[in-house]
């Protein structure tokens, strides 16, 4: 498919981008002609995706920002680089993240699952609010999973001395996605910018293949009953660049539909409360 051309394009960055659902959603935007500014932590996988990207058409060069999400320098240094080169983004799509078997701890002394999946979004997504304020009516996509269904109102206690579970983990971080869609959303009422979070369906990505157990062996032998990354990606695309989710905001997406999260991930005090606990362990307060 040829890259469409635009005289003044529009500018998306996406994190995760170079494999499943994020390598799916910059090859369809790029097709319709979006800037992209790509996130990896891996340079050769980011460089090959931008080679790719690059060869559909020259009219619109992808750039490639290395950064580890789960370190809040890396994620200061890429915003000030960012920063540097465009003074606007018309979309954010905040998609890397995983699923970890055992608890591992950042730079910062944060548990692994909960700083890279919640608190990179967070993190990423204030520090960069002026360049999306200045694309005007610009989009934050958050990817998160029906996974958040299993978490529970305790998303601020991840130092506890309870054996690791990898499933609680990451369902405590993607209930915290959507906590922080709905906050977000609240806070940018008197914007034009739109917040909204999907779950993208159990896709065929290399998520969960390293989990021990009987997850692991799922993800790995199983993954013919999921769906393709091209299909996991379409409602991020959607939402990143239709003319139909124009103007929608807080809300919760399925195959490009709107459907209710949990009872839990509309507790506007519990949102506040992860607000104020992630801005403290981000040196946002």
């Amino acid at each position: 498919m040829m890259m469409m051309k635009t005289e003044n394009p529009k500018i998306c960055l996406i994190t995760g981008a170079t494999s499943g659902i994020g390598k799916a959603t910059a090859v369809s935007l790029a097709q319709k002609g979006y800037k992209l500014l790509l996130v990896a932590r891996s340079r050769e996988k980011g460089e090959s995706l931008q080679q790719e990207i690059l060869g559909m058409s020259p009219s619109a060069p992808p750039e490639l920002y290395i950064a580890d999400l789960s370190s809040q320098s890396s994620i200061r240094t890429l915003v000030k680089t960012i920063q540097r080169n465009h003074a606007r983004i018309d979309v954010l799509i905040n998609n890397a993240g995983g699923i970890f078997g055992s608890h591992v701890t950042t730079v910062d002394g944060i548990e692994l699952t909960f700083a890279l999946n919640h608190l990179g979004y967070f993190l990423l997504s204030n520090l960069l609010l002026d360049q999306l304020k200045a694309g005007g009516n610009s989009r934050i996509v958050n990817v998160s999973s029906q996974a958040h269904r299993l978490g529970t109102r305790n998303l601020d206690d991840q130092s506890s001395g309870e054996e690791h579970s990898a499933m609680k983990s990451y369902a405590q971080s993607k209930l915290a996605n959507l906590l922080f869609t709905y906050e977000l959303s609240r806070r940018l009422a008197d914007t034009p910018i739109t917040v909204n979070a999907l779950h993208p369906g159990s896709v065929r990505t290399n998520f969960g293949r390293e989990l021990p157990g009987v997850g692991g062996a799922f993800f790995r032998y199983f993954d013919f009953l999921l769906r393709s990354p091209e299909k996991g990606a379409e409602t991020v695309i959607w939402l990143a660049s239709a003319d139909e989710a124009a103007g929608i905001t807080g809300k919760y997406f399925l195959d490009k539909k709107e459907i209710r999260s949990s009872q839990i991930s509309y507790d506007v005090e519990l949102a506040k409360r992860l607000w104020d606990v992630s801005s403290k362990m981000t040196n946002l307060a």
